[in-house]
């Protein structure tokens, strides 16, 4: 267990951070075409497009798409499990505070890039936060303690539906964002989607499963109820 802890904590810090390194990249490239995490771009849009842009936007979002998430998890797992969902629900609490941090430290630090050298590199960066997104929820679906519903969507997919096929299951797990983002198209429009967007739809699945296998190669897949 006390691995296991470490090596969620691990996880969490990976995963924010790679969050939040789509999102300042992203945010510090005028005209903005790099885009976030696939999941983040459509909780977004969908948020604000319900709710207005306003301090409470994204919690409000992010929380309630997240739940239903979990509902959307139950369906599938064919029982409702509340620990399960109270799981779901205690991952989102330092994930958020990491968020937060990290988003104050790079935004501080990171400079708007203007010139095609600072645009190359902060397309690459963005690339790089996906590639951690990926690298994270290989480490924190192996240790499996509680998941982000998202990812836990993910693993039901994975390993119930797509016989362990890591890609497969990411690109069918994205449904339930491509709808949340059509929902917000007709007053978002594409915001918030673009080139970082592309590569996680892409590869991130498949940075995921690699991961598996070159991340802590000896952390195994542990307590799955698939």
């Amino acid at each position: 267990m006390p691995a296991s802890i470490a090596y969620f904590a691990l996880s969490i810090v990976i995963n924010s951070m790679g969050n939040v390194l789509t999102l300042v990249t992203s945010s510090h490239i005028h005209p903005q075409f790099l885009g976030s995490a696939y999941w983040t771009a459509a909780e977004n849009n969908l948020g604000i497009a319900v709710l207005g842009n306003n301090s409470m936007t994204l919690f409000w979002a992010f929380m309630v798409l997240g739940m239903l998430t979990s509902v959307l998890n139950a369906i599938l797992m064919h029982k409702w499990e509340w620990k399960r969902i109270f799981g779901n629900f205690v991952f989102m609490l330092p994930f958020s505070i990491f968020i937060q941090w990290f988003s104050d430290i790079f935004n501080r630090i990171m400079p708007d890039a203007h010139s095609l050298p600072m645009v190359v590199l902060y397309v690459l960066i963005n690339f790089l936060g996906v590639t951690l997104i990926g690298v994270a929820i290989s480490i924190y679906q192996r240790v499996n303690l509680v998941l982000h519903p998202a990812d836990d969507l993910f693993q039901i997919l994975r390993f119930r539906y797509f016989k362990g096929n890591a890609t497969l299951s990411m690109w069918a797990s994205y449904i339930p964002p491509t709808i949340m983002a059509l929902l917000a198209l007709p007053k978002m429009g594409l915001a918030n989607f673009g080139l970082g967007t592309v590569f996680a739809l892409l590869f991130q699945g498949g940075i995921t499963g690699l991961a598996d296998r070159i991340i802590f190669p000896k952390l195994k897949h542990q307590a799955l109820d698939v």
